[in-house]
């Protein structure tokens, strides 16, 4: 039934909750697995107790708060790191990323 679930998930189209959602449920098992206490993470970051709640539970977390908590359970590449990598969906995408290489400002079309 929980691969059923988990199947079904996958099929739905991404949108910013849902994503927030899996990241937060994501940290929550990597918190487990370490074997950490939400006061834990919350003194290691320097994020509130309150605030690590209720992203477990909503989904809903500041960037610098999210920043922090990703580099107390060590992550601090992974986030660091999430846009350092060009991403495209086609070949005219990649063109105009190479074109655009080294701008420093974007340009209506």
């Amino acid at each position: 039934m929980n691969k059923m679930l988990s199947l079904l998930e996958s099929l739905t189209s991404d949108n910013p909750d849902s994503v927030a959602k899996a990241m937060a449920a994501d940290f929550r098992k990597r918190r487990i697995e370490k074997n950490f206490t939400r006061e834990q993470v919350a003194e290691r970051s320097g994020v509130a107790v309150s605030n690590i709640v209720r992203f477990e539970q909503k989904g809903l977390i500041s960037l610098k708060n999210l920043i922090g908590i990703a580099m107390a359970m060590g992550y601090t590449a992974e986030v660091k790191h999430v846009f350092s990598e060009a991403k495209y969906d086609t070949m005219e995408e990649l063109l105009q990323i190479r074109k655009n290489r080294g701008r420093t400002r974007a340009h209506k079309k």
